[in-house]
């Protein structure tokens, strides 16, 4: 809903996964590197990239 009624900025959702941090005991499957992959990108986005869309580390997420 955001993304549509924002056009003039980018609007997406990232899972950044179970990743091992002091929140989980350092338990989870992935890293902190490479938990902050998707988030990373998404922040570099241009104003032609996508919007409206849930990713994860491996891309778009089915929901």
């Amino acid at each position: 809903m955001y993304a549509k009624a924002l056009p003039e900025m980018r609007v997406n959702a990232v899972d950044p996964g179970y990743t091992a941090t002091d929140l989980n005991g350092h338990n989870g499957t992935q890293s902190v590197a490479e938990g902050t992959e998707a988030l990373v990108a998404m922040a570099q986005l241009t104003g032609s990239g996508p919007t409206g869309t849930f990713v994860d580390r491996h891309g778009a997420v089915a929901w």
